[in-house]
């Protein structure tokens, strides 16, 4: 046995500690997440985002009046924190865009976060075709909670176009916000409405990864309840409250108390899990490898066509050029001959009056009463 043991200890190399050197190394660094939250006013997007964290994001915000918010544009508010859990580092950016849908014309809302999800693709491509490319910052979008009203009955026009426009861009999680406003039967019915509105305008929400077929039967079936679970019902709430010595977060009413942790109540539980602790370096492997990729492809696509059209503009000016120099040459070689044939007339001309016996310079008679103009005229 001791033998065997020995032998097994001598046919080690060692490579397999490089998942702990890999763990050790990330750990070290430390990651970076970032997540939008796009909806109306008072649907809890800030509450939904504090209850996910446990922390208070805007603690410092202050609320816009009702004329300030009919009159306000979309803008877009950036906050960085950094949570710690178990010695593992996150840095959490979290973007608001407060204004969306409180205007009367609500039309090109779409326009101030496709502009700043493009700013964020361009600035890491401008980095990445940088020389110093150890200290990247990643500021782009890897997740879009996208909040619906409970009080509708699908996707509003607004919804449709924002999804549309950037689908292709983020990775968009649809949520219904207020959960707590319906029954369970409304839930169901508002869903199956919102999945058939979003099959029907071809829109391209965040795609769960399949299993693999490895995985434990439990994870299996964590993963069928987060897939058949969106659009997520949550309910967002900051309060603590005792139910007979339990402490829960909810909300309570007359008529009952809400926990927000309870899968009974909401999806709070399950938004929470996919986002953290099941899919959050698959939003990011998504955003890295096919939203990133196709804004990249596109730069370098118009970068070419760019250099293309620089390259026949360049062509174009040198056949000008040389069109222009080889006129030039035609007339010279012109003018050339035109000399040639005047001085073979010339020699011609001497050759004759030679034969004449006359020095077409020199013995040129002169009568009198005549000038020298007068006898080269008689002599030609």
């Amino acid at each position: 046995m001791g033998t065997e043991d020995n032998n097994d200890r001598d046919n080690i190399i060692g490579f397999a500690t490089l998942p702990e050197q890999v763990h050790r190394k990330s750990v070290k660094r430390g990651f970076d997440f970032t997540l939008m939250v796009v909806g109306e006013s008072g649907l809890g997007k800030s509450t939904l985002v504090n209850s996910l964290f446990l922390t208070d994001i805007y603690k410092d915000r202050v609320l816009p009046t009702a004329q300030e918010s009919v009159e306000k544009t979309v803008d877009i508010q950036k906050k960085t924190i950094e949570i710690e859990e178990k010695g593992v580092k996150l840095r959490l950016t979290v973007v608001d865009t407060p204004g969306f849908g409180d205007a009367v014309n609500c039309d090109e809302n779409w326009k101030t976060v496709e502009r700043y999800v493009d700013e964020q693709f361009n600035r890491y491509f401008q980095d990445e075709s940088g020389l110093n490319r150890k200290n990247i910052q990643d500021h782009r979008i890897h997740c879009v909670l996208y909040f619906i009203p409970p009080y509708g009955h699908g996707l509003r026009q607004l919804d449709v176009e924002f999804m549309r426009r950037l689908h292709r861009k983020v990775n968009i999680v649809p949520v219904i916000a207020k959960a707590d406003t319906l029954t369970k039967t409304e839930i169901a019915k508002l869903k199956s409405s919102l999945l058939n509105d979003i099959d029907e305008h071809k829109i391209k929400i965040y795609q769960f990864p399949d299993c693999d077929s490895d995985e434990d039967d439990d994870f299996k079936q964590q993963d069928a309840d987060l897939k058949s679970s969106i659009p997520f019902a949550v309910i967002g709430s900051n309060c603590i409250i005792d139910i007979a010595g339990r402490k829960v977060r909810g909300r309570q009413y007359p008529w009952g108390i809400v926990e927000v942790e309870n899968s009974e109540h909401c999806d709070f539980g399950k938004l929470r899990t996919m986002l953290i602790s099941t899919h959050m370096q698959d939003l990011k492997d998504v955003t890295q490898d096919i939203h990133y990729e196709n804004f990249r492809a596109q730069c370098i696509s118009q970068m070419q066509q760019v250099a293309l059209k620089e390259r026949g503009k360049l062509k174009r000016d040198s056949a000008v050029n040389i069109d222009q120099i080889g006129g030039t040459d035609t007339l010279l070689q012109q003018k050339d001959e035109e000399i040639r044939k005047m001085q073979e007339m010339l020699s011609q001309m001497q050759e004759k009056l030679k034969e004449s016996g006359k020095d077409p310079l020199v013995n040129l008679s002169m009568e009198p009463g005549k000038t020298n103009r007068d006898s080269v005229i008689n002599v030609q």
